[in-house]
């Protein structure tokens, strides 16, 4: 009666079947399936015992496993879960495996990485059968591959606990599977608490590197089993059970130089699960050598245990940079919702740390994993970091977060592309000491054009380039030359004849040949267009009909056709490819240079003046490739640290000294008088410039490079169009070089002035008496 209110016990189990995995009839008293995790899906194995289809001994040994599973718990020991008994079945709940035999008929390695995965495996069940015969004082008596078992990570682990007894030289149980029996040492008693397993370790290598064997004579050939391996395997099975060694002894062995166990894998296996213990010395050394080995380790060992460990040790280890460059090639093995779940927090911790070499090597890293990152989180949490690398001392980082804008671009929203990298470009464009950023902003610009708000690329665009086009740099120079001919399509027709052409004229009288030659050739291709329009006026507004386009969608950035006009900081080179062919690893790419002087003398062969020329320009700036290269290693970076805290420190009392003359200066993250006013009305989305609170300032031009004060234009920045003017910030070598002339021009003048005084006393008559009174 009291049965019709029994409550059916699997109801509270956590756990549901969903199939049979594999069947291990005739290798063990349970059956394994596949199952999950009520309410999240977790994957699992579950164990099942058929409680009415065997005795009442194996029903004891099954219910024995549980209870130890329950109390022995080590890393190389099947993790136990949950279980459940009812009239008809026992349950246990495990992480998710598969049995030892189907991981190595699965396993599709081969050669040196095969052998790596089985030394971490055996590596593993020695470190368990080490722990179950010393610390816990028992004989597991199962040793075999039907008592091992893999995760996903492809970990070994140790099953089967339904034989364990206390160690005492008691007798061999025997197998109530009798396939298992095969197992079984030659002696029928134990004589020592680790004898009978050390023969199963044997057995379980032997079958490891060769096949299931049938009779134990077969045990004399060695086989397939390494060479620095045969010599413990031959004492694992030696015939007197009292000279086998415990497991802590071949490991012990096995970790000496040469031996089995004494390879890459299991060095940083074994450091990263020690790595708390380890300096910030041994942390860098391990981590400077880590990239590389990762490609010799197999791929679950990588995603499911390394890269985990790395994770870890990042947020918690004090691990720091080095950790970055082997996180984010492990992280590309990861699918997309483990890569949101696993590695994007990370990232997000990553850019608001404060250590320099950390930030450099994340932006040296961007490209990797820039296209796991969702637009909400880059312009939220992400962007309102990097900026501040804008403002950097150091010019790797101010280089390299430029170049991260390119990667970013296609998923910033309005104000942070419009407003706030714009902001940042135009001050980088005029104020910068180091041509080769002032060069990459025009680079990077040029790249994100198609990104940016019709009304903001007319606005913006042509004033940078021209203004590039004026920069002492060569490189800068050539960079706004050939931006202006890739950006061609977004330019009217009334802007080509009235802003640009002017522009490009002062260039065919420079003083580099290759610069004159290219300004030539862009000229000819605007020329070209204004002379189809004046043919026949309605092609203007197919030429004109990019002008007003809006920006592209979230398009991934293509990396290989990064802007091919910048050159090393030392000379001006154009890195020109007669093929897409990329040059191979480890080459330096300046051997696929050619001087632009060459590349005149092979396109002078082509007449070719119609419309198309600008669009080869394009075209060829669109597939060549090199930015201005910064060879600020990390140890600069780390070396210039105080000397870079002293400088920030001494422009903070600058900057409080001009505030108190009244002059306007803002920090990072503020309007820094970007450009003037431009009309939004006719656009609602676009949010008109007065709202903001721009800085009025007038005194120089926006654009004007350092060391150039002297030389500005005469076309300068008047129009309404033009981004509006920008205080240029004297250098030391600046304030110094005007000092000494201020000083030499007062000295003349008080040299002047006494010369002046000395002819005048001279030409006036000398008065009646003065004489003598100089005689006297």
């Amino acid at each position: 009666m009291w049965s019709f209110f029994s409550r059916d016990p699997l109801k509270d189990f956590p756990y549901e079947l969903i199939d049979e995995e594999v069947n291990l009839e005739g290798q063990s008293l349970w059956r394994l399936h596949r199952g999950k995790k009520k309410g999240n899906g977790t994957q699992v194995s579950i164990f099942t015992y058929d409680v009415k289809g065997n005795g009442e001994v194996s029903l004891e040994m099954a219910r024995g496993c549980i209870k130890r599973l329950k109390t022995i718990r080590h890393p190389s020991i099947l993790p136990y879960l949950g279980d459940c008994e009812t009239d008809k079945c026992i349950y246990l709940a495990t992480e998710y495996v598969v049995p030892l035999s189907k991981y190595l008929s699965d396993l599709s390695l081969t050669g040196k990485k095969r052998e790596l995965a089985i030394s971490w495996g055996l590596y593993q069940v020695l470190m368990g059968l080490e722990f179950i015969n010393g610390n816990c004082n028992m004989s597991h008596f199962n040793i075999c591959p039907a008592s091992v078992y893999v995760n996903v990570a492809g970990e070994w682990k140790l099953g089967g606990l339904e034989y364990m007894a206390q160690s005492g030289g008691q007798h061999i149980p025997t197998k109530i599977l009798r396939s298992l029996d095969r197992y079984n040492p030659p002696e029928k008693n134990a004589a020592t608490a680790w004898s009978t397993d050390a023969w199963g370790m044997g057995c379980l290598i032997w079958e490891t590197f060769n096949h299931p064997f049938s009779n134990i004579s077969e045990l004399k050939n060695t086989g397939k089993i390494p060479k620095n391996l045969v010599p413990l395997y031959c004492e694992l099975v030696g015939a007197n059970p009292r000279s086998r060694p415990k497991a802590g002894k071949v490991l012990e062995r096995g970790r000496c130089p040469g031996g089995f166990f004494s390879n890459p894998l299991v060095d940083t296996l074994l450091f990263l699960e020690s790595i708390t213990i380890k300096d910030n010395a041994e942390k860098t050394a391990f981590f400077a050598q880590l990239p590389p080995l990762l490609d010799s380790f197999p791929e679950n060992l990588c995603k499911d245990k390394i890269l985990p460990h790395l994770i870890h040790a990042f947020e918690f280890g004090n691990a720091g940079a080095p950790v970055i460059s082997s996180m984010f090639k492990l992280g590309k093995l990861l699918g997309e919702a483990e890569y949101q779940e696993k590695m994007v927090p990370c990232i997000v911790k990553l850019f608001s740390s404060k250590d320099r070499t950390t930030r450099l090597r994340l932006l040296q890293q961007l490209e990797s994993f820039v296209e796991h990152l969702n637009a909400n989180v880059i312009n939220k949490e992400i962007f309102p970091q990097l900026i501040n690398g804008f403002m950097d001392t150091n010019p790797t980082i101010r280089e390299h977060t430029v170049r991260s804008i390119l990667f970013l671009a296609s998923k910033l929203n309005y104000h942070n592309l419009n407003e706030e990298v714009l902001k940042h470009f135009a001050r980088l464009q005029a104020r910068d000491d180091q041509g080769g950023i002032r060069t990459n902003t025009t680079v990077c610009l040029g790249k994100i054009a198609s990104y940016l708000h019709p009304q903001t690329r007319q606005k913006v665009l042509i004033p940078a380039f021209t203004r590039a086009m004026k920069d002492p740099f060569p490189s800068a120079k050539a960079a706004g030359l050939l931006a202006l001919a890739a950006t061609q399509s977004f330019y009217t027709m009334h802007d080509v004849a009235l802003k640009i052409l002017p522009s490009l004229m002062p260039l065919t009288m420079d003083e580099n040949k290759p610069v004159r030659d290219e300004a030539f050739r862009t000229i000819k291709g605007f020329l070209a267009k204004l002379e189809k329009i004046s043919e026949d006026p309605s092609l203007q507004e197919s030429l004109e009909a990019e002008v007003n386009a809006q920006p592209s969608g979230n398009q991934g950035v293509d990396t290989s056709t990064w802007a091919g006009w910048a050159a090393n900081a030392l000379a001006f080179r154009f890195i020109k490819k007669p093929s897409p062919a990329k040059p191979g690893p480890g080459k330096d790419s300046e051997n696929t240079e050619v001087s632009m002087e060459g590349n005149m003398k092979t396109m002078k062969s082509q007449e070719d003046t119609s419309n198309d020329r600008v669009k080869e320009e394009a075209e060829g700036w669109e597939t060549e490739e090199g930015w201005v290269d910064f060879d600020d290693g990390d140890g600069e970076l780390q070396q210039a640290e105080e000397k870079d805290r002293g400088e920030e420190r001494e422009r903070e009392k600058e900057m409080e000294k001009e505030k108190g003359k009244g002059k306007e200066s803002e920090e990072v993250g503020g309007t820094d008088g970007v450009w003037e006013e431009w009309k939004a009305e006719d656009d609602p989305n676009v949010k008109p410039a007065s709202a903001y609170n721009w800085p009025q300032s007038s005194t120089d031009d926006f654009f004007s490079p350092p060391q150039q004060a002297s030389t500005k234009s005469s076309d300068g920045w008047d129009d309404a169009d033009d981004w509006a003017p920008l205080e240029t910030v004297p250098t030391e070598q600046e304030k110094r070089a005007e000092a000494e002339r201020q000083a030499e021009e007062r000295r003349l003048a008080r040299q002047k002035q006494m010369e002046a005084r000395r002819a005048a006393r001279q030409s006036k008559p000398m008065k009646l008496g003065a004489k003598k009174l100089m005689d006297s």
